[in-house]
């Protein structure tokens, strides 16, 4: 594969709708790490594994959208 035909220049991919979703897609991991903490703080073991698995797919929902505008490889 060719790595110059994937390169992108920045100033294409990231504008305001860019950075508005990815403030968005950042705010529902960080949630998600905060309900997570808690879980683990109040030894709940059962909202500890749920909120993992949120947590986890907040983490995937941004990355997949940095792959997606060819800032993160996949």
């Amino acid at each position: 594969m060719n790595r110059e035909a994937l390169y992108v220049p920045m100033t294409e991919v990231i504008d305001d709708h860019f950075l508005e979703k990815y403030r968005v897609l950042l705010d529902a991991e960080d949630c998600a790490f905060d309900e997570l903490s808690h879980a683990y703080e109040d030894g709940d073991r059962p909202h500890f594994e749920a909120d993992l698995r949120a947590w986890q797919a907040a983490l995937a929902a941004r990355q997949a959208w940095l792959v997606r505008h060819g800032l993160l490889s996949a």
